[in-house]
């Protein structure tokens, strides 16, 4: 048996007033016409328990000592009494903490330096410290310091071995136990710095209205992604992301039965599928602190909303999944759909404490969409890329606030909100607008200045305000290149509705749009309205009903409204 192991239990508060009960400055002189058991004359109350009842409580006990490290109760050892902030020297245990303290070395407190001596004890917790003062006394008795142990202590020790031998027995049977499945499990685990995060989302949606209605059908369609989650200091993450889905979004259309290139109504789940479930890799970042700065590298599928701070809780899901919002737009702020790929990013602290800018920070990325490709359009600098600068305020621990600012380049036939993809001019891989804010110049290069401002606010537990404002100005390097574009959204969450886990969200705004762009017909605003209630199942289920409808799709007023329909249901493991 390790002694390790048993020394460990000494970090139970009932372990602590077992190891007082054993000194001998606290213990009464046995009668010696009655036969009265050690526990009695330490002043324990022993209660009869059935066999199979012990068996399980010490299950529970060393399962809840193996855990109470894990919640911040870890205890430190002490060398003096008096470091004991709840133990007075009047106190009737006093000689007994101060001999088990000064003389044997067997006492541990909290970390806010109390000893609570007052907590009640079972006789397998009292076992426990009990055989952790034995360890103590022999660790005495080899290092030639046996004078420190006197023959009563001896003696006493011997009564209470004996009058605990079946708890004792137990206990070391079951932490045997424990060590034999410990090894067996590092023997047979995946990694000793990897861990798998997964989760796989199914989902039935369908839209309604006019001409869309009837160019769509219902349909079930999935994405799954599994994200290797490696740390080699506890401190730092490298992510390598697997991708599979056959989702694709639906498409809409006018009055006249013509396709309108758009991405309104795109959701979540939607984003990253290939469309036929071949596996890929969509993500590989990595992030570790130096100093005070938290550093964001990219090799793959990096996105600015992974490393800067959206401000749209239970909106938003950082892994861009099947937990927030049912769609892009109502997800975050479009300007962090501006450029993606490989790259840097950093987040510095201005400020920690109780003060009105504690906790707020600067964050600085630039990611760019061709960064593996040597051509000489291509490459780190000369290719597709966008640059982020964002201050970060937080007012308490009820509001957010972040003003942020994105410059951008792309190529010609590319577009405004892809989130660094290189398909020009599909909106297949558009996430979120219309085409009249998308579509950059077809024969020339443009670059973009984009200013957003975001909060959100937390009035109480029970209910969080968020929403975001952003202008986008495109410059092309031709006549008639340029436009400006907007966008607007805000809302509503109420989390645990109904029952603790779950969240109802509404979320109104308007998609990205331009208007007077030649080529394009609609100057109407497309204004996108969405409700969604995610039901917890269980810890890893949720099922998540809701509706998204989108007046003048395309911005035009004359085409008909579009209504999807989506019950989402997502697996986390």
């Amino acid at each position: 048996m390790s002694n390790l192991l048993w020394k460990s239990l000494v970090v139970s508060p009932a372990v602590l007033g077992a190891t007082l009960l054993v000194s001998t400055t606290a213990m009464a002189a046995p009668n010696p016409t009655t036969k009265v058991s050690p526990a009695k004359q330490l002043g324990i109350t022993e209660v009869a328990q059935q066999p199979e009842i012990l068996a399980q409580t010490t299950i529970d006990q060393v399962n809840r000592y193996s855990n109470e490290g894990n919640q911040g109760n870890s205890q430190s050892q002490v060398t003096s009494v008096s470091q004991f902030s709840d133990v007075q020297p009047t106190d009737w245990a006093f000689q007994a903490l101060q001999s088990l303290v000064e003389r044997y070395g067997c006492i541990a407190g909290y970390p806010n330096a109390t000893y609570r001596g007052n907590r009640a004890l079972t006789r397998y917790e009292f076992a426990a410290g009990l055989n952790a003062c034995l360890d103590r006394v022999n660790e005495l008795i080899a290092t030639a310091t046996a004078d420190l142990v006197t023959k009563q202590d001896l003696a006493t020790l011997q009564r209470l071995q004996e009058e605990f031998s079946a708890e004792l027995a137990t206990l070391r049977g079951r932490v045997d136990s424990l060590e034999a499945r410990t090894a067996e499990l590092e023997a047979n685990q995946f990694s000793t710095t990897t861990k798998l995060v997964g989760e796989a989302i199914f989902g039935v949606t369908d839209v309604f209205g006019g001409n869309t209605g009837d160019a769509n059908n219902t349909v079930f369609q999935d994405r799954v992604r599994l994200d290797l989650q490696t740390s080699f200091t506890g401190r730092d993450v490298l992510h390598t992301r697997l991708a599979a889905g056959n989702a694709q979004a639906f498409s809409l259309v006018d009055n006249a039965g013509g396709a309108i290139n758009t991405a309104e109504g795109t959701q979540t789940f939607e984003v990253g599928s290939t469309g036929n479930n071949s596996v890929k890799i969509d993500r590989l970042t990595y992030e570790a602190p130096i100093g005070p700065a938290q550093v964001y590298l990219a090799a793959s599928g990096g996105r600015h909303s992974q490393y800067a701070a959206v401000n749209n809780p239970y909106f938003f899901d950082n892994t861009d999944g099947g937990n927030g919002a049912l769609s892009t737009f109502a997800s975050e702020s479009p300007i962090y759909r501006i450029g993606g790929g490989a790259g840097i990013a950093l987040n510095l602290p201005l400020g920690k404490g109780g003060g009105i800018l504690g906790n707020s920070s600067i964050t600085a990325g630039y990611l760019a969409s061709e960064a593996n490709s040597p051509a000489l359009s291509s490459g780190l600098t000369n290719g597709d890329y966008a640059a982020l600068g964002q201050l970060n305020f937080s007012v308490g621990d009820r509001l957010a606030l972040a003003a942020t600012y994105v410059h951008g380049y792309s190529a010609a036939g590319g577009l405004l909100f892809n989130s660094g993809s290189t398909s020009d001019n599909s909106f297949g891989e558009v996430l979120v607008g219309t085409g009249q804010a998308n579509a950059l110049s077809t024969t020339n290069a443009s670059s973009s200045n984009s200013y957003g401002v975001s909060a959100a606010f937390r009035p109480s537990d029970k209910l969080s305000i968020s929403g975001f404002v952003s202008y986008h100005d495109v410059t092309g390097f031709g006549v008639g290149d340029n436009y400006e574009a907007w966008s607007y959204g805000v809302g509503v969450a109420l989390p645990d509705f109904g029952k603790k886990g779950n969240v109802l969200g509404v979320f109104a705004g308007a998609e990205p749009y331009a208007f007077n762009r030649p080529g394009f017909v609609g100057n109407d605003i497309p204004y996108h309205f969405e409700g969604f209630y995610k039901y917890r199942v269980s810890d890893n289920i949720s099922v998540t009903p809701g509706v998204i409808w989108l007046t003048s799709p395309g911005q035009n007023s004359n085409n008909d409204d579009a209504i999807i329909g989506t019950l989402r249901t997502t697996f986390t493991f």
